[in-house]
């Protein structure tokens, strides 16, 4: 099992950028890819970004690919998702969530598919 804590997010200008961190418990945090989702009032929970447990591949949402980057630090056991040029449709609750399993397949990348969740965090972007 793995416990996931994410930093507090904040009320950001459109156009900066803010980095998330969500920290995780356990000695077992290398063996997980881990993935961060974010959902807006009266919408389903999406997908952002995920890593491998290495660190060594990503794969980003259509919404936020060459603004957003993922990656982590397991000597650290947290992972990190640096938000650039945000925009107010960035604005929503930001979760970290793990699984063992890698998956880029949109099939996949699903809330329902992850069974370890961080509590979330607020980000609001203003125009």
């Amino acid at each position: 099992q793995v416990q996931l804590v994410e930093s507090v997010g904040g009320l950001v200008q459109a156009g900066v950028s803010l980095r998330l961190s969500c920290a995780a418990s356990g000695r077992t945090f290398s063996m997980y890819a881990m993935v961060w989702f974010r959902q807006a009032p009266g919408k389903e929970r999406e997908f952002v970004a995920t890593i491998n447990w290495s660190g060594s591949n990503t794969y980003y949402a259509d919404s936020v690919k060459g603004r957003f980057t993922i990656s982590r630090d397991n000597a650290k056991n947290t992972v990190y998702l640096q938000m650039n040029s945000l925009k107010p449709e960035d604005t929503a609750v930001y979760y970290c969530a793990a699984d063992r399993t890698y998956y880029t397949s949109s099939s996949y990348l699903k809330a329902d598919e992850y069974d370890y969740w961080g509590q979330g965090t607020q980000v609001t972007v203003s125009s």
